[in-house]
């Protein structure tokens, strides 16, 4: 059975279509959940800091959980994302089986 996985990763509100644009256009996501309004609090470079992100919600299959965070190192324009990767317990059925239909051939071998 494929599992599915929930990246986590927060981003300036202005970046958030394109990450989630180029995950889906490259096929390293199913889905991409744009949460926007959320306040981070923390330490950078010694000092506290405040911003308004947009949290994304980035649904994945395991085959292409690797490529999904290698994309979002490279196209994340924080020096460190927030990469937080979380296994769905439970998923429907037909959720998975359409996150599955989207991967490349490679990846259905």
């Amino acid at each position: 059975m494929t599992a599915l996985f929930v990246v986590l990763t927060a981003c300036p509100p202005d970046h958030a279509d394109r990450l989630a644009d180029a995950l889906i256009a490259g096929q390293h996501a199913a889905c991409v959940t744009a949460l926007p309004g959320a306040r981070s609090t923390y330490r950078w470079q010694g000092a506290v800091q405040h911003e308004v992100e947009t949290l994304l919600l980035v649904k994945v299959v395991a085959a292409q959980l690797d490529a999904c965070l290698a994309a979002l190192e490279t196209l994340h324009p924080y020096e460190v994302p927030e990469l937080v990767v979380l296994p769905a317990e439970r998923v429907n059925a037909a959720y998975l089986a359409w996150a599955s239909s989207g991967l490349p051939d490679t990846a259905q071998a």
